[in-house]
């Protein structure tokens, strides 16, 4: 049985620290601990099941914690993020995810609170300082239960018409173990596969299919019920404990009580931090009075 999880740092845990073919290192800034981890050939993809690139993961203090627009984490967070950015030139943020399902809805909320700037220019924009702001057009997809266009299709052709630099997405992720429900931020130059976490493969997005190169942010809200339940309970024949697990072949999900509070704070931490990232010429405060 596969145990299923979004994070790289989870999949070298499963895979083993000795894998070759991966770079891994790890710091501290700001009382935050961060790792960076490059998966660099095939061999190393295989082993792990991610990507080749670069995934920098950030260790938070729970979001059921509060923190405040002018808190140094979020300048922190927003220099990982400006690390895998273009320099220059028009950026597409889409939030990604259900807005009715909470577990899922931190792409559509995160997305609300990011700066679309893309239509501000002229004379307008000159005249009061705001020529400096990077273009940044802003979207949320929803899902194909609710729209019957696949979410690729849908950046797809709107990367065909404003031709972006770039494409972040914004999803909540799987985690194999409870504890990083919340407290566990990804940034990837790899892209993002919709609803891999949780078995429901969508095609996907990255810069294969989409033609420019796509960052993805997101944090994990849930966990599946049977890899909890394996790695919890060092299950030796987890096939049959994915019977237990899912009766009828119905699929169970784990989320914390206050999940509602999470993905709030946890879209408020990302949109904050991504402003930052990709408006590096103003500050913090100035960017939340323009929010």
């Amino acid at each position: 049985m596969e145990l299923r999880t979004d994070l790289a740092v989870e999949a070298r845990e499963i895979a083993g620290e000795d894998v070759g073919g991966v770079d891994f290192v790890q710091y501290s800034e700001n009382g935050l601990d961060i790792s960076r981890l490059e998966v660099k050939t095939r061999k190393a993809r295989q082993q792990l099941g991610k990507e080749e690139g670069t995934y920098i993961t950030v260790e938070l203090p729970s979001l059921t914690d509060n923190f405040t627009e002018t808190d140094e984490r979020l300048i922190t967070i927003g220099k990982e993020i400006r690390r895998l950015l273009p320099v220059n030139g028009l950026v597409l943020v889409v939030g990604l995810g259900n807005p009715e399902i909470t577990p899922d809805s931190l792409g559509p909320k995160t997305s609300s609170r990011v700066l679309a700037t893309r239509h501000i220019s002229g004379e307008i924009a000159r005249s009061t300082g705001l020529d400096r702001l990077r273009p940044v057009a802003v979207m949320a997809t929803g899902v194909t239960g609710q729209t019957g266009i696949e979410t690729g299709e849908y950046i797809l052709s709107i990367v065909k018409r404003i031709k972006p630099n770039a494409v972040v997405v914004i999803d909540a992720l799987a985690s194999r173990r409870l504890e990083r429900l919340g407290c566990t931020l990804q940034i990837s130059d790899t892209g993002i596969s919709p609803g891999a976490g949780v078995g429901n493969h969508r095609t996907k997005i990255n810069k294969e299919t989409i033609g420019v190169p796509v960052i993805a942010i997101g944090v994990p809200t849930v966990v599946d019920a049977a890899t909890f339940a394996s790695d919890l309970l060092s299950v030796n024949d987890p096939h049959r404990a994915r019977q237990k697990i899912t009766p009828q072949g119905r699929q169970m999900v784990v989320i914390p009580r206050e999940i509602d509070l999470l993905t709030e704070r946890a879209s408020r931490l990302i949109s904050f931090a991504l402003n930052g990232a990709l408006q590096n010429e103003f500050n913090i405060s100035e960017l939340v009075s323009l929010m």
